[in-house]
């Protein structure tokens, strides 16, 4: 069988399937059982699919999920998040449009603990637009902000996507983890720019209003109850990686000790809690490891029916500079982020994608960065993106698509400008993981 036969039968099944409503652990496994009979033979394959698949979910660089999953849920349900939005919003004072500022540096903290972009869309979204819409901010100026900031959970560490990328292209997760630190914050920068150029081209987005007056002393006391301990928990996690401490697993446990001591502290761990935590834990866990089980004899079966070398030959017959390769790659993430979610983008993409970059010499950590951008900005594209349904879900009745596309247009911009300054200075990526060197 030819190579361009074997893919387009193997996506092809997975695509019409995803496009019948199957859900995509379940395309995948019927591509998979269907793959395994045509290219390896019977019993044997399918043999061989169930022997890939334990020997995948055995490996120790996909601990960290089910740990990051239940430190963000403990983080969530305990409430915890709402002490730190609370302490974020005395400090901000009267500063004008100060809702939509309290939403990027509440969001970028809270994507350091949770590691979920739905997750952070949909508590910002429930938290702050009933407060932005009772203080007169427009649509645009109280979506967009929520939008964007929701996304940096994807590239803020721990991102569970980053562990599932890592884990799926098998590079390191600890260096991707740390890859996306400095990038995060100059992008929850670029948000905040693009927030002060609103307000001042339309001021009447984010009307100016009274608030109450508080003390140094009092806002200190905020700061040292609410945000310092935090803070020591965002850097057992990220700290203890960066200087080598821990691997990415031991300091998903420590986040979760962390967390659990703040709880506790606060008198905040309750059996509700703890129950909730865990079967939320439990069930998105599970359904990671399904498509991850998935995806890898997705990948092996691509490359045995000779579909990956052979797109590989393909793409590499042309005469194209590597930026060129790498932005076409780019684009076509983001065409897939128009129809699917990051994760089915991401089994479809990563067998193809990554064993073309290690040809064209380029850099497989920065860019494993750059596909989490892809799929951070997927998720606020038209007409699919999963971020925009969620933020429909939260918004006031009668919010449309096209309004919260709108609102999030300028804050892709932002995702843009950082991408630009990727390929400029792509030192600017991979400092920090080298540095673990």
């Amino acid at each position: 069988m030819e190579w361009y036969t074997a893919g387009a039968l193997m996506l092809g099944m997975v695509i019409g399937l995803m496009a019948l409503g199957v859900p995509v652990a379940l395309a995948f496994l019927t591509a998979n059982i269907v793959g395994s009979l045509v290219f390896v033979g019977h019993l044997a394959g399918l043999l061989q699919m169930v022997d890939n698949s334990t020997s995948m979910l055995t490996r120790f660089a996909l601990a960290p999920v089910p740990l990051f999953i239940l430190m963000g849920a403990l983080f969530f349900h305990s409430g915890l998040a709402l002490r730190v939005f609370d302490t974020l919003d005395k400090l901000m004072g009267k500063l004008r449009g100060r809702l939509c500022y309290l939403t990027v540096l509440g969001g970028a903290m809270f994507s350091t603990l949770t590691g979920s972009s739905m997750a952070n869309t949909a508590m910002l979204g429930s938290l702050m637009l009933p407060e932005m819409d009772r203080r007169g901010y427009n649509k645009r100026m109280s979506m967009g902000p929520i939008l964007g900031t929701g996304g940096l959970a994807m590239i803020i560490p721990p991102s569970n996507l980053a562990v599932l990328l890592a884990s799926i292209a098998n590079i390191d997760v600890g260096q991707l983890l740390i890859a996306g630190l400095l990038p995060g914050i100059v992008l929850a920068c670029l948000f905040s720019v693009m927030i002060f150029l609103q307000i001042k081209l339309n001021p009447a987005g984010a009307p100016a209003y009274e608030v109450p007056r508080l003390g140094w002393l009092e806002k200190g006391r905020a700061v040292v109850v609410n945000l310092l301990p935090m803070g020591l928990v965002v850097f057992m996690v990220i700290g203890f990686i960066l200087l080598g401490i821990s691997t990415p697993t031991e300091a998903a446990a420590f986040g979760v000790l962390g967390v659990l001591i703040l709880t506790v502290a606060f008198r905040l761990l309750t059996w509700q809690v703890i129950r909730t935590s865990f079967e939320s834990t439990i069930r998105v866990s599970g359904m990671v490891f399904f498509i991850i089980m998935n995806s890898a004899v997705f990948s092996e079966l691509l490359s045995y029916s000779g579909a990956s070398s052979g797109m590989l030959s393909w793409a590499t017959g042309f005469s194209l500079p590597t930026v060129a390769m790498v932005l076409i790659m780019f684009i076509t993430l983001l065409a897939l982020g128009m129809f699917m979610d990051p994760v089915s983008m991401m089994l479809i993409s990563v067998p193809i994608f990554f064993p073309l970059i290690h040809v064209l010499g380029v850099d497989p950590i920065w860019f494993g960065l750059l596909v989490l951008l892809a799929l951070e900005m997927s998720g606020t594209t038209p007409p699919f993106g999963l971020l925009l349904f969620i933020m429909i879900g939260v918004a006031p009745k009668g919010t449309t698509l096209l309004e919260v596309a709108s609102a999030a247009f300028p804050f892709l911009v932002c995702d843009t400008i950082l991408i630009a300054l990727m390929i400029l200075f792509p030192q600017f990526v991979l400092w920090l993981p080298n540095l673990m060197h």
